[in-house]
């Protein structure tokens, strides 16, 4: 597999579609990471990190806030990095997007706030 975080956001859409209560995907940092920023925002309850079985369990039941899809932005083949400034905001109006940054992974907001750009991974909405 070449793209993780894609399989992560994958996983994530479809755990949401089918009612999953909770779910598992493979341990990555950076993974580990977005899952910090999601739970930061409301979109995902807890989450658990097992790096003895190398796995990462993600609770999806105690959301606070509720989110229709997550759609990747930047990918290996073709990655998409923006100044502060250029930072995408939701089209709905609802929603976050994930960057990273030099400061680690942040949400858009706190990354423009913070005066950083980066590689935007992903938007919720």
């Amino acid at each position: 597999m070449t793209d993780t975080i894609a399989d992560l956001i994958n996983r994530i859409n479809n755990a949401k579609s089918a009612d999953k209560d909770d779910l598992s995907v493979p341990y990555s940092g950076i993974k580990e990471n977005i899952l910090k920023v999601l739970k930061s925002e409301g979109y995902i309850g807890s989450f658990n990190s097992d790096k003895e079985n190398s796995q990462l369990i993600i609770d999806l039941k105690s959301a606070s806030k509720s989110f229709k899809n997550i759609v990747r932005y930047s990918k290996p083949g073709k990655r998409i990095y923006v100044s502060n400034h250029r930072i995408p905001r939701p089209k709905s109006g609802f929603g976050m997007v994930v960057v990273s940054t030099p400061l680690g992974v942040l949400s858009g907001d706190v990354a423009r706030k913070s005066g950083v750009g980066g590689e935007v991974i992903c938007e919720v909405w």
